[in-house]
């Protein structure tokens, strides 16, 4: 593992997140796209050497809108940057640690390869392991 890479905030309305993040704590905003695989819209702000990751979901099914239904608004995962997501996760399997997906998922038009950790390996934390491309 390499480094922090992002913490994801579950949000109901990004676009009012948005301007909390980036107008009244002067946030720098890189980006905001849709994750179809994820059905999610982010907004990615530069926060130091990390980024603060706000998630919408983009339909009921989805993990996001799920998560706020049952939990409400507020952190749901911590994002550590890795060398190779596919090794770490066959490593993690090996060692019978619980993975969200059998194998990571290529997002965000090939931009991340991601995973998760499940909480109940972590202590109560969704981690995930993400390696990024470019």
């Amino acid at each position: 593992m390499r480094e922090l890479d992002h913490i994801g905030i579950a949000v109901k309305n990004l676009d009012e997140a948005i301007k909390f993040y980036r107008d009244v704590l002067g946030l720098e905003l890189v980006e905001v796209e849709e994750v179809p695989e994820e059905k999610v819209k982010i907004a990615m702000f530069k926060a130091g050497s990390v980024y603060i990751e706000l998630l919408q979901g983009l339909s009921e099914d989805s993990a996001i809108s799920k998560y706020i239904a049952k939990r409400g608004e507020g952190i749901h995962h911590i994002a550590i940057r890795v060398e190779n997501v596919d090794a770490l996760t066959k490593e993690l399997k090996e060692k019978g640690v619980r993975v969200v997906y059998e194998e990571p998922k290529l997002v965000s038009g090939g931009k991340r390869k991601i995973n998760f950790i499940h909480p109940k390996a972590t202590h109560g934390v969704l981690l995930e392991i993400l390696e990024r491309y470019g």
